[in-house]
C-alpha cells in the first residue's frame, strides 16, 4: 500500500512536524538575527534622544531585544501552532520543551503590561482632562502632576482603611477559629525517639504474634530498606490495622512508637472533625508539616498513627454507604444477651465460639466523645445550628479524606519553594533567548528540586470492616498493606497470661503448662487489659487475706467478680438452690454428652448481678462452620434442664423461659437459614408391613411435633432477622421447627433418665461447691463416664410427659 505523502514515520514522529520543527528554528534564529542588528540604532536613541547613561542605554537596548524576539515568538506562535514532537529524540523534545515555555512566558507577560498600559493610558487621559479643566495645562506633564497629588491625597486613606480591614480580618479570624483550631492541634502528639515510652515493647504485645511479626517485617524495611529498594521493590506507604476494639491495635503502635528509633506522631481519627469546612483539611497539612520537621531532624523518617481512622476515612457519599449490614449467620447474632453474650436472656448459658467473640469485643467499643472541652462544644453546636440549620454532618471529615489523601500521595514532592524558585529562575533565563542551555559542556540552567529525602509512613486503626472505608484510601500505594488483628483465642490468652503473671507475685502451680491452659480456657471473651486487671484484682484479694501471692482460687474469684460483680450474699432457700443445681446439671450432662467440639469452662450456682446460675462451654478449636450433628447438639444442651427438673421434679420451675427462648430461635435459624430439618423417622427394621410403617412413621413425627409445638417459644419480638418469623410464619417450616424441638427434648429427657444417678452427682457438687471452673467440671463430667440413651420411640416410656 503506497504511503500517504507527507505522514512517513522516523522514529514515531512525521516528516511534516520535523520539517516545521526545522523551519521554527529558523525563524528564531532569523529574528534573533534581526533584534540584534536593530540593537545599535535603539542604544542611540535611547542614549542621545532620551538622554540615558551609557550603562542605562546598554541595559535598554538589550531589554528591547528580548522583547521583541519575545513579542515575533508570541505573533508567530499564534498564527502557526507548535510541530508536534511525540516520539522524537531527546534533543528535538528538549528544544520543544524550552520553546514552548518561552512562548508562554512571554505570552503572559505581553498580556499583562497590554491591559496595565492601557489602565495607565486612560488614567492619563482623564488626568489630562481634569487637569486642563482646572489650570488650562493640557501637557503630559501637568497630567502626571495630577496623578501625583491624588496619589498624595488617597495614599493616607488607603492605607488607614487597609491597615483596619486587615487587623479586623485577624482579629475575627483568631477569635472565631483560634481555640477550635488550639484545640485541634493538641490531639497531634509528637514523640521523637526516647520520648514515646509507654511501658509497652514488641515483646509486652502477646496473642497476636502473626500480626506483631508483620510489622516488625514492614517498619523494619520502612527504616533500613535500601537494599530492598536497589534490588527492584518497593517499600509500602502506609498499613492499616483491622480488628475489633480491645485487640491490641494501639498497644502494638505504642510499642512501635518505643521500640524502633524513629520519631512517631499520633492523632485520634476524630481530631480532624471540625465546625467549619476547611478547618480539617489544616489540620492534616499541620500534622504533615510536623511529620516532615520531626523526619528531617531524626534521619528523614517519622510514622504518623491514625488511630479510629474510620472517623476520616469512611467512603465518600458519591461512592455509596459502602457497607450493607450482613445477613445473620450464626446463633450469636440472634441470641446475644448481657454484657457477656448469653444464649439466652437471664445470662445462663455461655458459649465461645469465633462469631461470639467477635461480637463481644465490637460492643466493648468506646463512645466517641468531643474533642473539645464541654463548654466550647455546646457553643459550637449552637452556633452550627444557627448557621447550618439543615445540619452540616460530613462536612469536615470529606475535606480531611481528601487533603490525607493529597498528603500521602505528595510526600515525596520536592519543597515548594525549592520548586518555585527554580522553575522561576530557569524560565526567566529561557525567556531571554541570550542564555544558552550550557557553556562550555557545563549545564547553565538550576538542577530540578529533588524530592524531599524525609519519608513520611502511616499506620491505620480501625474496628469497621473494610468495605467500609474509602478505596482510595485502602488501596496499594497509600494503606495497601492490610493487618487483620483477631479476637484472642484461647492460645492467644495463654500468651497473654505467660506475660502479666510474670508481673505479679503467684503460687507457683499456677506456672504449669496445664494450668496455663486452664487459666486461658476459662477467659472465655477476656482481651488483654482484662487478664492484667484479674491478676492484679487477684494480688488484690491475697493480700487482704495476709497472703504475699495469690493462688487459684484467687484468680476464679476475681474473674467472676469482673465479669458479673461481686456475689450476693443472701442465702437461697435450700429447696431453690437444690433445683437450679438440677437444672444447671442437667445442662452440663447434655452438653458434655452431645457437644464434641465443646468444653464446659464454669459451673455455678451462685447468683451474680441478674444471674441466678449459668453453665459457660467454649469450642476446644476455633470453627468457622458446624455439622448438623452440632447444631443438634445446642439445643440438647439447651434443653437439658428443662428435662432434668422433669426428670427429678415432674415439673418444670419458671427459669427454663430463657433456655426456651434460645431453643426456639436456634431450631427456627437451622430451618429458615441453614437448610436443617428434623431427622427422618425410619422404621423398616421394626414393622414389615409398609402401610402400618408409614401410619406409624407419621404418628411418631406427630408426637415429637407436639411436644415441640408445647415448648415453642413464640413471642419473638426481639427476634427479628433470626429466621423466627419466617418460621413462624410458615405452618411448613412451623412443623419442622417444632418436630426438631420435640426430637432433641426426647433425646434430652431419655438422657437425664439415663444418667439420672451421675446428675444428681454434679447436683450435690454444685451445691457443695457453688461453682467449678475448667478442669474440675470436666474431670467429673469425665469421671462419671455417662452415657448416651438408646431410644426406642415404638416404646411407650421412652416418651416424656410435660
Amino acid at each position: 500500500m503506497e504511503r500517504e505523502p507527507g505522514r512517513s514515520l522516523i522514529g514515531g514522529v512525521n516528516d511534516s512536524a520535523l520539517s516545521l520543527a526545522s523551519e521554527w528554528r529558523k525563524l528564531g534564529r532569523l529574528a534573533t538575527i534581526v533584534a540584534v542588528l536593530t540593537a545599535p540604532a535603539l542604544y542611540v536613541v535611547l542614549h542621545n534622544s532620551f538622554g540615558w547613561a551609557v550603562i542605562w542605554s546598554v541595559l535598554g537596548a538589550l531589554a528591547g531585544v528580548i522583547i521583541f524576539r519575545g513579542f515575533i515568538d508570541v505573533v508567530a506562535h499564534r498564527l502557526i501552532p507548535f510541530p508536534s514532537l511525540y516520539g522524537a529524540e531527546e534533543s528535538l523534545r528538549a528544544e520543544d520543551v524550552v520553546a514552548r515555555r518561552r512562548h508562554w512566558y512571554w505570552k503572559t507577560r505581553l498580556r499583562r503590561w497590554f491591559w496595565l498600559l492601557l489602565l495607565f493610558g486612560i488614567i492619563l487621559w482623564i488626568a489630562s482632562a481634569v487637569e486642563s479643566n482646572a489650570t488650562g495645562d493640557s501637557s503630559l506633564s501637568g497630567a502626571f502632576s495630577r496623578i501625583g497629588k491624588w496619589a498624595t491625597m488617597a495614599a493616607p486613606m488607603i492605607g488607614y482603611y487597609g491597615l483596619i480591614l486587615v487587623v479586623f480580618f485577624f482579629i475575627n479570624l483568631v477569635i472565631l477559629f483560634g481555640p477550635m483550631f488550639f484545640f485541634s492541634i493538641q490531639q497531634i502528639k509528637g514523640y521523637e525517639p526516647g520520648d514515646a515510652d509507654w511501658g509497652v515493647k514488641l515483646e509486652d504485645v502477646r496473642g497476636q504474634a502473626e500480626a506483631k511479626e508483620e510489622i516488625r517485617r514492614v517498619v523494619s524495611l520502612w527504616q533500613s530498606g535500601e537494599a530492598f529498594e536497589r534490588a527492584g521493590g518497593k517499600r509500602e506507604r502506609g498499613v492499616l490495622f483491622l480488628g475489633p476494639p480491645g485487640t491490641g491495635k494501639t498497644m502494638l503502635s505504642k510499642a512501635i512508637a518505643t521500640s524502633f528509633n524513629c520519631p512517631f506522631v499520633a492523632i485520634p481519627g476524630s481530631g480532624f472533625a471540625q465546625m467549619f469546612m476547611g478547618m480539617d483539611a489544616l489540620i492534616v497539612r499541620y500534622m504533615a508539616r510536623k511529620a516532615k520537621k520531626l523526619a528531617a531532624k531524626w534521619g528523614g523518617q517519622c510514622i504518623v498513627f491514625i488511630d479510629e481512622i474510620d472517623a476520616v476515612g469512611m467512603r465518600r457519599q458519591a461512592l455509596g454507604s459502602g457497607f450493607t449490614p450482613l445477613e445473620t449467620r450464626t446463633i450469636h447474632d440472634s441470641l446475644f444477651y448481657g454484657e457477656w453474650g448469653a444464649l439466652n436472656w437471664d445470662g445462663e448459658r455461655v458459649m465461645e465460639t469465633v462469631a461470639w467473640r467477635d461480637r463481644l469485643f465490637a460492643t466493648r467499643e468506646p463512645a466517641r466523645g468531643s474533642i473539645y472541652p464541654a463548654a466550647l462544644a455546646a457553643v459550637m453546636n449552637k452556633v452550627r445550628g444557627v448557621v447550618f440549620p439543615g445540619g452540616m454532618n460530613g462536612m469536615g471529615s470529606g475535606q480531611a479524606l481528601n487533603q490525607l489523601l493529597v498528603v500521602m500521595d505528595g510526600i515525596d514532592e520536592p519543597p515548594l519553594r525549592k520548586k518555585f524558585v527554580r522553575k522561576r529562575v530557569n524560565t526567566f533565563l529561557d525567556a531571554t533567548y541570550l542564555m544558552p542551555q550550557k557553556i562550555f559542556g557545563l549545564r547553565a540552567r538550576l538542577k530540578p528540586a529533588k524530592p524531599r529525602a524525609e519519608q513520611i509512613y502511616f499506620i491505620g486503626a480501625c474496628n469497621v470492616p473494610i468495605q467500609a472505608l474509602d478505596p482510595a484510601l485502602v488501596r496499594p500505594g497509600r494503606m495497601g498493606r492490610h493487618i487483620y488483628f483477631r479476637t484472642p483465642t484461647w492460645e492467644d490468652r495463654r500468651d497473654v497470661f505467660d506475660l502479666y503473671l510474670k508481673k505479679v507475685a503467684h503460687d507457683e502451680s499456677l506456672d504449669t503448662p496445664k494450668a496455663r491452659e486452664e487459666l486461658a480456657r476459662i477467659t472465655s471473651g477476656y482481651s488483654p487489659a482484662m487478664i492484667d486487671q484479674v491478676c492484679s484484682l487477684a494480688l488484690t484479694y491475697a493480700h487482704s487475706a495476709g497472703r504475699p501471692e495469690f493462688s487459684r482460687q484467687d484468680i476464679l474469684e476475681a474473674m467472676t467478680t469482673v465479669e458479673a460483680g461481686v456475689a450476693v450474699g443472701q442465702p437461697r432457700p435450700k429447696h431453690e438452690e437444690r433445683a437450679t443445681a438440677i437444672h444447671e446439671a442437667g445442662h452440663a450432662v447434655c452438653g458434655h454428652i452431645y457437644m464434641d467440639n465443646r468444653m464446659s469452662t464454669r459451673l455455678t450456682i451462685l447468683r451474680r448481678g441478674s444471674t441466678g446460675g449459668s453453665h459457660w462451654m467454649a469450642e476446644k478449636e476455633d470453627r468457622f462452620g458446624h455439622w448438623r450433628s452440632e447444631e443438634v447438639g445446642d439445643i440438647i444442651w439447651g434443653l437439658g434442664a428443662i428435662a432434668a427438673e422433669h426428670i427429678f421434679y415432674g415439673q418444670n420451675t419458671t427459669g427454663v423461659a430463657g433456655d426456651l427462648n434460645g431453643v426456639t430461635v436456634d431450631a427456627a435459624h437451622m430451618v429458615s437459614i441453614t437448610g436443617m430439618a428434623p431427622a427422618p423417622v425410619d422404621l423398616r427394621d421394626r414393622i414389615a408391613d409398609e402401610r402400618e410403617r408409614k401410619r406409624a412413621e407419621k404418628r411418631v413425627l406427630g408426637r415429637f411435633e407436639e411436644i415441640g409445638f408445647q415448648l415453642m417459644h413464640r413471642s419473638g419480638t426481639e427476634m427479628e432477622g433470626s429466621g423466627y418469623t419466617a418460621s413462624m410464619a410458615d405452618p411448613v417450616k412451623r412443623k419442622l421447627v417444632a418436630g426438631l424441638l420435640g426430637q432433641c427434648f426426647v433425646v434430652a429427657w431419655n438422657t437425664i433418665r439415663e444418667n439420672k444417678a451421675e446428675c444428681e452427682h454434679v447436683a450435690d457438687r454444685l451445691v457443695a461447691e457453688k461453682e467449678l471452673y475448667g478442669d474440675d467440671v470436666n474431670e467429673m463430667l469425665n469421671e462419671l463416664r455417662m452415657r448416651k440413651p438408646n431410644i426406642d420411640v415404638l416404646d411407650e416410656s421412652a416418651w416424656p410427659v410435660i
